[in-house]
């Protein structure tokens, strides 16, 4: 019996090295055989021919592949490698599959073109059962579902282990070029490094990036890093939008994401270390900021994208949590909530980046502040819109020191700038030694009540802000698809005036609602100081500013000697002063077009008991005029070769509300 055993026991170690030797003598066939399988079965799941020229065993279990190519039906090659190498499993071989595990690629190409709506890519994002071309006519793409589709495409192809050297990669269009040049890119146990030189048409970066990756969690994590003083700067921003923005690193993760009910929702954070952006519509000069993050929820889908909770944004030492969703059918909706925790007031003066707000910069404040804001619009039915801010402050709060300006300067003399497009065009004094200063007791009360009638007739009861004077100034704006009406009061105007360059830019209607709210929450400034500077400094004609110029430059008066036609005749030009002369035809007479602004300021100033019946009665809209204005206006030409302006242009700012 014994003897048997080591018989069998000796026959079947001899079989075994048998096919160990034959499994030796075959394996780069049955390799061939496997890689045979795997290239018949890429190209029947995708339109391309899918080529390897070489496959050898270079030791036991390690294997080179060289000749790799994809080359999409009808199209330019996608990719091409000049060698692989890499550990094959045998055990996955003689299963007839190849599991290859650390991978070495060198030399690899990865070109993708498009020109038109031809390109050798897009293949590879459609799904399988994506037979037929997408339904368009129920509106529109589902982006939510395509990128879905994008991020499981490139997860599920990512290897566990891998060392690519010198791979390169590009984009190729008849309006963009792109050439990301890898000297390595490396994936070892879930971890990413990886050295990149992206060339974006004019722009250069070059950056590090580690990070970690789970593709089974879809799950990833990366830190890039600026490898020059140049930093990392945004391409197509300013081909597209002329600006410029740029930082030293970025942290971005994707931590979890889930499509159900035809929408994908993501989630992760991101953090950006010193950020610059530069426009002109945002900031006259660099916007600096030191550290911003986010933490997000995105959801997208088909006609819906939306900011979901707990998503907040930090910048600096502030942060406010950000709702917002957006759907673009049966009807346009926009939603946005921000909300804030109560914040040391110190930390959200820190928080405005540098270059934003000039006037604010340096300010140190105690106490707390607490910001919440609402905003909802139906573009089908804009007359609800919905428009709610509101910033609250602590019982303690006040400001300890002024920065850069000193805001309180307003209550006592002032020297006052006037700027056009940017540029300084004249200087003087708010105060009692300028002899073009008028005190308010010295100016007619026609004109102090025609202004506040036409201007902002809650001036003395309201806070700074007339919300819905900004409502309806958002509505009309939306309706006619362009900016023609705005919602500010004569607090806004002041600080726009003394405080702020004539640079419109999105900034500055921010710096000017936080400097009003200080004026007017901490009581700075009285309100009849307030409307006395605003009455000074005003432009009303060429070189004509407040209200004591403006009575000499068109009536040879003082201005406690304005009569009532007068008085609404320069409340009239306020909105388009520079636009003065088209109110007069060339013998010097009202256009008859002023006859309804007389009327209708006339009328509510008689039904508010700013003027008598038998004032309002003898009113006419007719002025003579004196001195500059009568030489600069007067021309007596034929009026008949005159075409007359009939646009009620100075109605267009006026606040209308409440009356």
């Amino acid at each position: 019996m014994k003897k048997k055993i080591l018989i069998g026991a000796g026959i079947f170690v001899s079989l075994l090295l048998v096919l160990l030797v034959l499994l030796f003598a075959f394996r780069t066939k049955l390799l061939e055989i496997t890689l045979s399988r795997i290239e018949a079965k890429i190209e029947n799941k995708y339109p391309v021919d899918f080529k390897i020229e070489e496959a050898r065993f270079t030791d036991l279990n390690s294997v080179v592949l060289r000749g790799i190519s994809l080359v999409p039906h009808e199209r330019d090659t996608l990719f091409v490698t000049d060698s692989v190498h890499a550990t094959v499993s045998i055990k996955s071989i003689l299963k007839g599959r190849a599991v290859f595990n650390r991978l070495q690629v060198t030399d690899g190409y990865l070109t993708a073109r498009k020109n038109g709506d031809i390109n050798n890519f897009s293949f590879l994002f459609k799904s399988d059962d994506e037979a037929a071309p997408a339904d368009t006519t129920k509106g529109g793409r589902n982006y939510g579902e395509l990128l879905n589709r994008l991020i499981e495409t490139a997860f599920d192809n990512v290897p566990d282990q891998v060392d690519f050297r010198n791979l390169n990669v590009s984009y190729v269009s008849p309006n963009r070029t792109i050439d990301v040049k890898m000297p390595y890119l490396k994936i070892d146990d879930g971890k990413i490094a990886t050295q990149l030189a992206v060339q974006m048409d004019s722009i250069r970066n070059n950056m590090l990036i580690k990070g970690t990756i789970d593709p089974g969690d879809y799950h990833i994590a990366t830190s890039i890093f600026a490898t020059d003083t140049l930093g990392i700067r945004v391409p197509y921003v300013h081909d597209k939008f002329g600006a410029t923005v740029k930082f030293d690193s970025l942290h971005l993760s994707l931590e979890d994401k889930s499509y159900k009910r035809e929408r994908l929702t993501i989630k992760g954070d991101a953090k950006i270390q010193n950020l610059v952006v530069n426009h002109p519509k945002i900031a006259t000069e660099d916007v600096h900021v030191n550290e911003s993050a986010v933490e997000y929820v995105v959801t997208i889908g088909k006609n819906y994208y939306a900011v979901e909770k707990p998503t907040q944004v930090r910048v600096n030492k502030a942060v406010a949590s950000i709702e917002a969703s957006y759907q673009t059918a049966p009807s346009k909706i926009i939603d946005l909530k921000v909300n804030t925790e109560t914040i040391p007031a110190n930390n959200f003066f820190d928080s405005l980046p540098p270059g934003l707000f000039e006037n604010l910069e340096g300010i140190q404040a105690q106490g707390d502040l607490q910001y919440a804001m609402s905003f909802h619009v139906n573009m089908d039915q804009l007359d609800s819109l919905k428009f709610d801010p509101d910033l609250e402050a602590s019982k303690d709060f006040k400001i300890l020191k002024w920065g850069k300006t000193n805001i309180e300067k307003i209550k006592g003399p002032f020297v006052h700038t006037v700027y056009e497009y940017g540029k300084p065009v004249r200087t003087f004094t708010v105060g009692p030694t300028n002899p073009f200063f008028a005190p308010i007791n010295q100016i007619s009360p026609f004109l102090r009540n025609a202004i506040l009638t036409a201007e902002d007739a809650g001036f003395y009861s309201h806070n700074g802000f007339h919300e819905e004077a900004f409502r309806q100034a958002i509505i009309t704006n939306l309706k006619e698809g362009k900016f023609v009406r705005g919602g500010s009061t004569i607090s806004m105007q002041l600080v726009k005036n003394v405080f702020l360059t004539r640079h419109k830019t999105i900034t500055r209607k921010v710096e000017e609602a936080i400097i009003v709210w200080l004026i007017e929450n901490l009581d700075l400034v009285s309100k009849n100081r307030m409307f006395e500077v605003y009455l000074n400094i005003i432009e009303w004609g060429p070189n004509v500013y407040g209200a004591k110029d403006a009575s000499r430059f068109y009536f040879g008066k003082q201005p406690n000697e304005l009569n009532l036609a007068e008085a609404i005749f320069l409340t009239s030009i306020i909105p388009s002063p520079k636009r003065y002369r088209s109110s007069f035809d060339s013998y010097g007479n009202l256009r008859s077009h002023k006859g309804y602004y007389y009327r209708l300021i006339g009328g509510i100033m008689r039904r508010r008991g700013l003027i008598t019946q038998e004032q309002y009665e003898n009113l006419y809209p007719n002025v003579t005029l004196y001195g500059r204005a009568r030489d600069l206006i007067v021309t007596a030409t034929d009026t008949t070769q005159i075409q007359e302006d009939t646009s009620e242009f100075e109605l267009e700012t006026i606040d209308l509300l409440d009356f």
